[in-house]
């Protein structure tokens, strides 16, 4: 007689347990067989809380199929759910990771007291007048006078940049660090670009940050060489 598949490795870690769900097989008998072997588990009771790690691999399961899973384990006392982990990226995931990934491009001048907000990178093709503000959780491209506020960065990636024409900002912001506008005149002739090193805010000439930066992409590399 054939022995039975298996569809859940446990393993015991320094940290409590670790659980890793077959993702080919029915959940139903997923659970059937997380049911036997909870049943083998006997715990001392005076042992503290062990906290339970489960790897879905490629599964998704939805809330009452989670619900259910988390249920299971609950009712073995001694047990809590630490994590439940899976290499499948929701509907939702994907589209956050789309729009943070996008380049929205805007054609005008930002003018004093208006505020320009986005999510992914930013491509400005006008100035950005004293007083006018532009943010992008990613990189900042100016293809023009940059004379007001930029932040790059805004969810907190220091790897962003700001590049601008012309570099004489109010104010530079790339993730938490800030930095006033540089103490020469620029006169426009090639793109200067801020970015982060040391912690501290630097800006230099285009061609310095690409070496710095080799992850930019192919639409941000051709935007920095004109």
């Amino acid at each position: 007689m054939a022995n039975k598949k298996q569809h859940i490795t446990m393993k015991g870690t320094r940290d409590g347990l670790s659980l890793v769900l077959d993702d080919r097989a029915q959940f139903s008998d997923v659970l059937a067989e997380l049911a036997e072997i909870l049943s083998q588990k006997n715990f001392d009771d005076n042992q503290s809380l062990v906290t339970v790690k489960i790897d879905l691999g490629y599964r998704f399961l939805h809330k009452d199929e989670e619900e259910q899973l988390r249920e299971m384990i609950r009712s073995k006392e001694k047990l809590v759910v630490q994590s439940i982990d899976t290499k499948v990226m929701t509907k939702e995931e994907a589209l956050r990771l789309k729009e943070e990934n996008d380049i929205h491009v805007l054609s005008k001048t930002v003018r004093s007291g208006q505020v320009i907000d986005v999510t992914g990178d930013l491509l400005v093709f006008g100035d950005i007048n004293p007083g006018g503000t532009i943010k992008a959780t990613g990189n900042v491209f100016v293809m023009g006078a940059l004379r007001g506020i930029a932040h790059a960065g805004t969810s907190g990636n220091k790897e962003s940049i700001i590049a601008a024409s012309l570099m004489n900002p109010v104010q530079l912001r790339i993730a938490a660090l800030y930095s006033r506008s540089p103490d020469y005149e620029t006169e426009g002739v090639t793109m200067e670009c801020a970015f982060i090193e040391n912690e501290m805010i630097m800006i230099d000439r285009i061609q310095r940050v690409q070496k710095k930066r080799p992850e930019l992409n192919g639409f941000e590399r051709s935007v920095l060489n004109g």
